[in-house]
């Protein structure tokens, strides 16, 4: 599993009953959340078809949420065996609504369109910064790590990886970044460098869809080009959406340059 998780950049990993019970007091916890009023007007976007729920769940760094105890399971263990044993932050929990994606407030047409017909696809931790939205490396995670929250059909937009896209993005931030002390990444606009990267992982890359059964987990490269497919016309989920719990745990500033150096 491990090799076949640094080829592709993504795993899945089937229910085990010990995250099927964290899953279920993740659930609880993030509905009380969900269902604040403050929460909601900070997080719903996209015409209300998107929760966005960043640091939404009340969890402690081993992942505990209420009585569940630490967070457990085969796919966390891979990450942990890969990237240590790094405190988790509180989890987003991402909800996705039928009717998915609408327009999210400022968001121009192109931007729309991007969201639509590719997903809205990026990598994580390099943030667009200022009125010109230049693409820099801000925040340096070490895995993303999602688990399912809710049973939903495999239609209601799932999130999807493009194979392999680590391996492209790895080399061109590794050219775009040489000579450049790790603790300057940040200041370094890599917004073109980005772009034309992308643009070749849509041409060679396989975009493969990562539906989950609730307790499901998976476990994708922090370097893996990622997104949120369009909810399906015939999609069915229950009331409270697709439901999945994320935790991007990063780097200390002694390890910076693992984001490049570790597989």
């Amino acid at each position: 599993m491990v090799k076949a998780f640094l080829d592709k950049g993504w795993a899945v990993f089937a229910p085990e009953p010990r995250v099927l019970a964290w899953a279920e007091c993740a659930r609880a916890a993030a509905l009380a959340r969900i269902n604040d009023p403050e929460e909601a007007a900070k997080s719903l976007q996209c015409e209300g078809t998107w929760f966005v729920g960043v640091d939404c769940l009340p969890n402690d760094a081993t992942g505990a949420v209420a009585q569940s105890g630490p967070l457990t399971g085969a796919g966390y263990g891979v990450a942990r065996g890969l990237y240590g044993a790094l405190p988790l932050h509180q989890a987003q929990v991402s909800v996705i609504y039928p009717g998915y994606p609408r327009p999210r407030a400022g968001e121009s047409e192109a931007a729309f369109r991007y969201r639509l017909v590719r997903d809205a696809a990026h990598v994580d931790g390099l943030l667009a910064i200022g009125p010109e939205r230049h693409r820099m490396l801000r925040e340096r995670h070490a895995y993303i790590l999602g688990i399912s929250l809710t049973e939903c059909a495999p239609e209601a937009s799932p999130l999807v990886v493009w194979e392999g896209s680590h391996h492209i993005m790895s080399r061109a931030f590794a050219e775009a970044l040489k000579g450049v002390a790790p603790q300057d990444w940040g200041a370094i606009d890599l917004t073109g460098i980005y772009q034309a990267t992308r643009r070749e992982v849509f041409e060679t890359c396989l975009r493969v869809a990562l539906p989950m059964a609730v307790g499901g987990v998976c476990l994708v490269h922090r370097i893996a080009l990622h997104g949120v497919a369009p909810w399906g016309a015939k999609a069915l989920a229950p009331p409270e959406g697709r439901m999945i719990a994320y935790f991007r745990p990063e780097f200390g500033d002694e390890s910076l340059a693992d984001w490049l150096a570790l597989p």
